[in-house]
């Protein structure tokens, strides 16, 4: 039983229809349909392709982070942008919504053990997770789900790969973790478990870590690309590069602080960048980071509404996801997906 937990009201998920019957047409608001995690008659998805959403309402560690609060409320107004999308993919792409779980009525270490419980329970069905924050203390919920999910695999090398201004690797009180402790939390994990930590991390502010941040990401062994880097240098070394650390794994985590990108991008965010980077590099990477087969879950952390105009921090966000899930289609179902794959 996952605690801290309801399913999703999924008349979240409305929109215009151009037709009631015509796949083609549709958009997601169409197509998803609501799962309930805690339903004791589910058994695994048997198809070829299918997505499990879930929410995870918290921005508790945003504000142990003295950041901005309002990312609890980002799942809802991820969904709502999500609603819009069309359904270009081949019907044999479903997606699910699975809920959300909350941190309002516990502690944070609490409703990330949830969280943890329910990223696994996604697992089990046979859906790939794709976990909508949320603070980025969603990550070490979110791993530690992933990682127990593995732990009965023999090939289980799991990478972290983060695309943040920040390295999110700050010290922390036993217990009392923050959106700014996650990875080094996930390194004490791992060495308590006596598994692989491996973090590499994108998109980093040298404005925006201290040196003893970038000391801790040395000594930890976290591999690092510079925001300006992702700007200046050779993208296809930056791409080279990636795939080195990319073969070493048997799986990926994928992760997305919104903090990343420039602020004309994403306003919307805990700690906005005036000099992030550009979301269709982003973008171009995720197509080729899931053209791998490596990925095993995706998440998206730190849309705050309140501070989101025109709701372009969430719109941006549900682009990502549409990315994501685009990308798994057409890798997965080859030449069925075609069709639905603007050439």
């Amino acid at each position: 039983m996952i605690n801290y937990y309801s399913p999703q009201e999924m008349g979240i998920w409305s929109g215009r229809i151009d037709d009631e019957n015509d796949y083609e047409s549709f958009r997601w608001h169409q197509w998803v349909k609501g799962l309930d995690l805690n339903d004791e008659d589910l058994t695994p998805f048997d198809g070829k392709l299918a997505f499990g959403i879930l929410g995870f309402e918290s921005d508790q560690g945003i504000e142990l982070n003295k950041g901005r609060f309002g990312a609890a409320a980002g799942p809802s107004a991820i969904r709502k942008e999500l609603a819009k999308l069309p359904c270009q993919f081949s019907k044999e792409v479903k997606i699910f919504d699975c809920g959300n779980v909350t941190s309002k009525y516990t502690t944070l270490e609490a409703s990330q053990d949830e969280l943890a419980k329910a990223v696994k329970k996604i697992l089990d069905l046979n859906l790939f997770p794709i976990v909508l924050g949320g603070g980025h203390e969603t990550a070490f919920g979110h791993y530690k789900g992933l990682s127990t999910f593995l732990d009965d695999k023999e090939d289980n090398k799991l990478g972290i790969l983060n695309f943040d201004a920040h390295f999110d690797l700050r010290p922390y009180e036993k217990g009392t973790g923050t959106s700014g402790t996650m990875f080094r939390q996930i390194s004490n994990y791992t060495r308590e478990k006596g598994t692989e930590y491996a973090y590499y991390v994108m998109g980093i502010q040298k404005h925006s870590n201290t040196l003893a941040l970038f000391r801790t990401a040395d000594e930890l062994g976290v591999n690092y690309v510079l925001g300006k880097d992702m700007i200046s240098e050779n993208f296809f070394d930056i791409v080279n590069n990636l795939d080195e650390y990319i073969k070493k794994e048997d799986y990926l985590y994928i992760t997305i602080c919104m903090d990343c990108f420039t602020s004309s991008f994403a306003p919307g965010v805990s700690a906005p960048q005036p000099l992030g980077v550009d979301p269709e590099k982003v973008i171009l990477l995720l197509k080729h980071i899931f053209s791998t087969g490596k990925p095993m879950s995706f998440d998206i952390a730190e849309v705050s509404p309140r501070f989101d105009h025109d709701s372009v921090t969430a719109n941006l966000a549900s682009i990502l996801v549409y990315t994501v899930i685009s990308t798994l289609a057409q890798y997965t179902l080859g030449d069925e997906n075609k069709k639905y794959i603007p050439q």
